[in-house]
C-alpha cells in the first residue's frame, strides 16, 4: 500500500506571490511548471488547494468588521489594507472557483497538468454551513436551522411568510461564525442538496478535505440544535454514509479526508472516510509530552486507526511548527509524522521554517526569511523517503522493550518497520526526549536469522553489521542520541 503525502497550499496568497514574481496576474491555469516539478520531486502525491471557492461581499464585510480579526491582521501584516482581506474560504457563497483564481476552467486546466505530473488534487468541502451570501439563504431558507422568533446567534431573513431567524454556523464550544448560515441536517432536503453539492465538487478534483465533519453526525447535531424547532421526520442514516457512497459510485477512487475532533474519528472512519485528523497526536507533540505520544500510539490506538489517520505538525488552523519546536526536536517529530502509516500532511511554509500563522481571510502575507536549518531538515528527510520503503508497502509499529532492568528510556521510542520487497526493509527510529535512550526492538521480518544484516542510517553516517540469529533471538539493540531521527536500511550482507 502507498500512503498519501499531502501538501496544503494557501491558494490565494500563493497565487498572488506567483503573480508578483511573474510581473503580471496569473490564474491557476498559468501556474509555472516548476511548481509542479518541485512538488513531484519532493515526493508529494496530493496537493490541497485551500480556499478556491467563491466568497461574497457580506462575508467579506464580516471579516473586516470584527475587532479581534482586525487586531490579528495588524499583528500578522502591519501594513495591511482592506483590499488584503477577503471573505473566509469557509464562508462559501458558491462551489464555483473564484474569478480571481481564474474560475472553473482554470482549475480544470491546473488539475489536468497536476494529474499529468502524477499528482492528485484535493479541495475543501464545508458540510456544516454555507456563507451568508449563498443564494440558498434567500431562495431555500427551509434548508437552514431557523426559528420564527429571534434567538441567540441568529440573523433575520425576510420571506413571504414573514421574517425567519436563521442560525449562524457554529461549533458548540465556541461563538458562532457570523459570516455563515447553519444548514439543518435533520431535514432530508438539506441532505439531498448537500449531496448534490458534494457530487459537483467531486467532478472538479480527486479528493476533498471535509471541514469539521463531525458536526453533522446525527446525535451530536440533534443535541446541539435541540432548542430550534423541527417537526418533520428526521433521517435515521448518517449523512456521510449516503454522501460518500453516492460519490464513490461515480468516482470509485475519490479520497475523503475528515477534519475531526472529540474522539469521533473512529466513527467517521467507520462511515467511510479514508483518513481522519489525529488531533490527539498533534496536541501531545506540541505539548512536548513524549509519554502521552507513545501511550497514544502503542496503547490507545489500533493499527487500523493509525493507518487511517492524518498525521501533521501544522495546518492553517494551528501554530507554525518552527515556532513550537526547536530544530533538533523538530527533526525528530517531523520524521515521526512522516514515518507513520497513514496520510502525512505538510503545510506551505513548513518546509522553510515559516513562523507566522496567517488568518485565512488575508490574501497577502508577509515575506519571511528562509530558516536554513529547518529547510535542511525537510530537504534531507523528504529526499530519503523517496529512496526508502517509508510510506510504501507494509508498516508495523514495533514495541520496544527495556535494554536492561531499571532502564525506562525504552518508553521514549517510536519505531516503525517498513517493507516493500522480500530481503530488505527500513526502520524508522525516533527518540522523543533530549537525552540518550536505549532499548531492544523485536523485528518481524521472515527468515531474519538466515542472513547477516548490513545496516546503514539513510539520514546519517552510521553503518553496522549484525548477525541475523542474534536479531531474531534478542532483537535489535539501540542506543541513540537525544532527539534521534533515523531511518535504518537493512539488507543481507557481510
Amino acid at each position: 500500500m502507498s500512503y498519501p503525502l499531502l501538501y496544503e497550499i494557501n491558494t490565494r496568497c500563493w497565487l498572488r506571490e506567483l503573480s508578483a514574481a511573474a510581473g503580471h496576474a496569473l490564474t491557476l491555469a498559468d501556474v509555472p511548471e516548476s511548481e509542479l516539478t518541485g512538488w513531484r520531486d519532493r515526493g508529494f502525491t496530493h496537493i490541497w488547494l485551500m480556499g478556491v471557492w467563491t466568497g461574497g461581499p457580506k462575508a467579506r464585510k464580516a471579516a473586516l468588521a470584527e475587532a479581534m480579526s482586525r487586531r490579528v491582521y495588524s499583528e500578522v501584516l502591519r501594513d495591511w489594507r482592506e483590499e488584503d482581506v477577503a471573505a473566509s474560504p469557509y464562508a462559501i457563497a458558491d462551489y464555483v472557483v473564484s474569478e480571481e483564481l481564474g474560475g472553473d476552467d482554470a482549475l480544470a486546466a491546473f488539475r489536468k497538468r497536476l494529474n499529468g505530473a502524477g499528482l492528485k488534487l484535493v479541495l475543501d468541502f464545508v458540510p456544516n454551513h454555507v456563507g451568508i451570501d449563498h443564494r440558498w439563504v434567500k431562495e431555500r431558507t427551509e434548508l437552514f436551522v431557523q426559528s420564527a422568533t429571534q434567538m441567540p446567534e441568529t440573523f433575520p431573513v425576510q420571506r413571504a411568510i414573514g421574517t425567519r431567524w436563521v442560525a449562524h454556523g457554529k461549533d458548540p464550544n465556541f461563538p458562532a461564525w457570523t459570516d455563515t448560515a447553519q444548514l439543518d441536517y435533520r431535514n432530508s432536503a438539506t441532505r439531498n442538496a448537500m449531496i448534490d453539492q458534494l457530487t459537483l465538487v467531486s467532478s472538479k478534483c480527486d479528493g476533498v478535505r471535509c471541514d469539521m465533519a463531525m458536526l453533522i453526525l446525527n446525535d451530536l447535531f440533534a443535541r446541539h440544535w435541540a432548542k430550534f424547532p423541527f417537526t418533520e421526520s428526521v433521517p435515521e442514516r448518517e449523512f456521510w454514509t449516503e454522501a460518500i457512497a453516492t460519490v464513490w459510485r461515480v468516482h470509485p477512487d475519490f479520497l475523503f479526508i475528515s477534519e475531526s475532533y472529540w474522539g469521533l474519528e473512529s466513527a467517521l472512519q467507520t462511515l467511510g472516510f479514508d483518513f481522519t485528523y489525529d488531533k490527539s497526536l498533534y496536541d501531545e507533540l506540541v505539548y512536548h509530552d513524549p509519554s502521552a505520544v507513545t501511550r497514544h500510539l502503542y496503547e490507545e490506538s489500533s493499527a487500523a486507526f493509525i493507518e487511517s489517520s492524518v498525521h501533521f505538525l501544522e495546518n492553517h488552523d494551528e501554530q507554525r511548527a518552527a515556532g513550537v519546536f526547536f530544530p533538533a526536536e523538530h527533526r525528530a517529530v517531523a520524521l515521526l509524522i512522516l514515518g507513520l502509516p497513514g496520510l502525512r500532511m505538510l503545510h506551505e511554509g513548513q518546509l522553510t521554517g515559516t513562523r507566522t500563522k496567517i488568518p485565512v481571510q488575508l490574501v497577502r502575507r508577509p515575506v519571511e526569511k528562509v530558516d536554513d536549518e529547518v529547510k535542511r531538515i525537510y530537504d534531507l528527510i523528504l529526499a530519503c523517503l523517496r529512496t526508502s520503503a517509508v510510506g510504501q508497502g507494509r508498516a508495523t509499529l514495533l514495541r520496544p522493550r527495556a535494554a536492561w532492568p531499571d532502564n525506562q528510556t525504552w518508553r521514549n521510542f517510536v519505531i516503525v518497520q517498513w517493507q516493500t520487497k522480500p530481503g530488505e526493509f527500513d526502520l524508522v527510529v525516533v527518540n522523543l526526549v533530549p537525552h540518550r535512550c536505549q532499548c531492544y526492538v523485536p523485528l518481524t521480518i521472515p527468515n531474519l536469522a538466515s542472513h547477516h544484516w548490513s545496516i546503514r542510517d539513510l539520514l546519517g553516517p552510521e553503518r553496522y553489521l549484525r548477525v541475523g540469529a542474534d536479531l531474531e533471538r534478542q532483537g535489535l539493540y539501540l542506543d541513540v542520541p537525544p532527539y534521534a531521527a533515523q531511518i535504518f536500511h537493512f539488507q543481507p550482507g557481510g
